[in-house]
């Protein structure tokens, strides 16, 4: 039997037994070479509608296609062969119904092969999840900061800043958990709501701009390795490869402009 084919794929289930163990790893990732290097780290990896912004240069994710995520989602499954491979539905694609839900959540779990879909609410989508995950299709929910709801937030803004805002968010991360969530992702939830969030509820907590005692963290690869220019003030910059893919090309183009670099002509030179 080749290594390949003994290599196992995580999926929902194994991520959902992890809930106070070891923390979860997870990172976004949106093309097959950048799924090949994060999966080797990470117990998660999300096909983020962050791809809208990161890679297509939008101003926010609510313009991001089921097509968008199902070209991306494949890129990431074929670089990638352990990590559950977790996709973002975008917006519109799931609100109007929990038939339109399963519907085009068939269609990305057929058309790319992940393991599982994420939605963004609570409360109000706690039916929807439950339809998805009765009728096959595993979801990790997302609670707290729903950047596809920005234009009713009215920004980017952090959530249960006031304890006058945290009995809703703690019940739509209890909505959520007991209409089959196998996770739930807390974005940019004050620390202490989050902790206790994360107490509270049977399933993984995994965290964004929240707290070190969720059940796990995800972060924007890109942000994280300084390439998009705007990170959000909870990312660590554990890296700064724009600087260094500034010097890359800086230097290619030095290369080229004094006939350093070598063309067709040295590459294949001609024997006698």
């Amino acid at each position: 039997m080749s290594s390949q084919a003994q290599i196992k794929r995580l999926t929902a289930r194994d991520i959902r037994s992890r809930k106070g163990a070891e923390p979860i790893v997870s990172l976004t990732a949106y093309t097959a070479p950048m799924a090949a290097l994060a999966e080797r780290h990470c117990d998660v990896l999300l096909v983020g509608d962050s791809l809208g912004m990161v890679v297509h240069g939008l101003d926010s994710t609510v313009p991001v296609t089921l097509e968008m995520m199902i070209l991306h989602g494949q890129a990431v499954m074929r670089g990638s062969r352990r990590a559950l491979v977790v996709i973002d539905m975008p917006f519109g694609s799931y609100e109007e119904s929990p038939e339109q839900a399963f519907r085009n959540g068939a269609r990305i779990m057929q058309e790319t092969g992940c393991g599982a879909l994420k939605l963004e609410g609570g409360q109000r989508m706690a039916s929807t999840i439950r339809f998805m995950v009765d009728r096959g299709i595993p979801v990790m929910a997302h609670v707290g900061l729903t950047p596809q709801a920005v234009n009713v937030l009215g920004g980017f803004k952090a959530q249960g800043r006031s304890r006058a805002e945290w009995p809703a968010i703690i019940a739509d991360a209890e909505a959520v958990t007991e209409a089959g969530a196998f996770a739930v992702v807390l974005e940019a939830v004050a620390e202490p709501l989050a902790a206790e969030i994360t107490a509270k509820v049977a399933i993984p907590a995994i965290g964004i701009g929240a707290s070190a005692a969720c059940d796990g963290q995800v972060l924007v690869l890109d942000d994280m390795l300084g390439l998009t220019g705007r990170v959000p003030k909870f990312v660590k910059l554990f890296g700064n490869l724009a600087e260094e893919v500034d010097r890359a090309v800086a230097e290619y183009a030095a290369d080229v402009r004094a006939r350093r670099f070598p063309g067709p002509e040295q590459v294949y030179a001609v024997r006698d």
